[in-house]
Parts: structure tokens; C-alpha cells; sequence
């Protein structure tokens, strides 16, 4: 039985905002702060896409304005998921064994296979943000994805044991259940009350591309780590701005 938390909502969104952003705030009970990881994406996402508004609206391409909405997201995160989604891609296919692609994916150095994951989706979000904005859309489905990419991350988390003692998958704990379902839920009505139904589907295609990785990682490295965990954002928003320009 899990200790009973004496901690303000507000306490564990400012945790959940110095844990997951640069922001100078204090990260304390990161796991116990799981549930408010799906607001932490919905204003970073908030923040990067007024920008981009702000550029369209002064006469800047579309393409470029969305190339901004992703470096200011990147800004605000420290680049803490693209650096695991780099890491990831090197580790899972430049290792033959589990211990060898553990240590590819504890090297800071990056391989070519972390370029082209990097750059594929680098590519994959602008694309898909720059048909929001040339279409004059206000950009809620950028925000409720930036919402589903992190709400999922608890789940997989708690469904997947860590790969290895230490590192930042460790540090932050593993959520239980009740914590799993709870961030899921708070994307999901982030991602219904912008977008309606849609965002519903979005989630779902969010929660599938976490469930891919999921299988994934315990092929390759029998369970999850940080960087699996930024990996999973990063395929999760993908799926989630995909889902939501087919269907908005």
C-alpha cells in the first residue's frame, strides 16, 4: 500500500514544471507529480504556439513560423526529449546485445542513427504544425498534443520496469496505477474540451504509439529508461498531430 500524500495540486504542478521544463522552479516527488504532466505539456505547447501565431500574423511563412513553435517548445524543455529520442534510436539499433545498447544510450555522443530519428521528427511536427497555421486554425490541437505526449508517459512508467539501476527513469520513481490512469485522464479531457471527439481519437493514437515503444523497449532493453520515456513523447505527439489534422 502506497504512503497517503500530503501535497497540494498546485504543489505537484509546480514539481511537474521542474522536473519536465527549464523553468527555475524546484522538482520535488517528480512520480508523486505524474498526473500534472499532461498541463506541463499543454502550456509549453501553449507558450511555442503563440509564438507561432504571432509570427503569421506579422507575415511570416507558415513554415517558418512553425520551425519557431518547435525551437521555443525546445527552449522551454531543455531539449530533454529530443535528447532521448536521439539516444534511443542509437541504443536500440546500434547494439546487438542489451548491455551494449544500454551503454549506447548512456554516451552523451550521438550516432547517426539519433540524427535521422531527430531530424525525421523534427520534420514529421513542423510539417504538420505549418498546415495548422497556414490554415488559421487557432492551435488547440497543438496544445491538447502537447497534453496527450506527456500524459501517456505514466503508463509506461508503471507498466515497464527499469532497465537499469540509476539514471533519470529511476530517479523520478515509478507511478503507480492510480497515478497512470489519472494523467491519462487529465490529457484526455485537456484533449476533448479543445477539440471535441477528436481529441478523444488523438489520444487513443497517442496511447498507441507509447504502447508500440512499450513493446519495443522490453525486446530491446527488457524495460524503460529516461530516454525511452522522451522517445515515447516524441512518437506520442507525432501520433496525436497527425490524428487531430486528419480529423479537424
Amino acid at each position: 500500500m502506497q504512503p497517503e500524500r500530503d501535497v497540494s495540486p498546485f504543489q505537484d504542478i509546480r514539481n511537474a514544471f521542474g522536473l519536465l521544463t527549464r523553468l527555475p522552479v524546484a522538482a520535488g516527488s517528480p512520480a508523486g507529480s505524474s498526473w500534472a504532466w499532461p498541463v506541463v505539456g499543454g502550456v509549453v505547447n501553449a507558450l511555442a504556439a503563440a509564438c507561432g501565431v504571432l509570427l503569421v500574423d506579422i507575415g511570416l511563412p507558415a513554415g517558418f513560423a512553425a520551425v519557431c513553435v518547435l525551437g521555443a517548445a525546445i527552449l522551454l524543455t531543455g531539449g530533454l526529449h529530443e535528447d532521448g529520442l536521439a539516444d534511443t534510436a542509437d541504443g536500440f539499433w546500434g547494439g546487438r546485445t542489451k548491455e551494449r545498447r544500454l551503454e549506447i544510450m548512456k554516451d552523451s555522443r550521438i550516432g547517426s542513427y539519433g540524427v535521422l530519428a531527430l531530424v525525421l521528427s523534427l520534420m514529421a511536427r513542423a510539417s504538420l504544425i505549418t498546415g495548422f497555421l497556414a490554415g488559421g486554425d487557432t492551435l488547440f490541437a497543438v496544445i491538447a498534443a502537447g497534453a496527450l505526449s506527456r500524459a501517456v508517459l505514466p503508463g509506461l512508467m508503471a507498466a515497464l520496469p527499469f532497465a537499469r539501476n540509476g539514471g533519470l527513469a529511476a530517479s523520478i520513481g515509478r507511478p503507480g496505477k492510480t497515478a497512470a490512469i489519472a494523467s491519462l485522464t487529465v490529457g484526455a479531457l485537456i484533449a476533448f474540451s479543445l477539440c471535441g471527439l477528436s481529441g478523444l481519437v488523438a489520444t487513443l493514437a497517442a496511447a498507441a504509439a507509447a504502447v508500440l515503444l512499450a513493446i519495443l523497449a522490453h525486446i530491446k532493453i527488457g524495460g524503460q529508461t529516461g530516454d525511452v520515456l522522451g522517445a515515447s513523447q516524441q512518437l506520442a505527439e507525432i501520433a496525436a498531430l497527425a490524428t487531430l489534422t486528419t480529423l479537424l
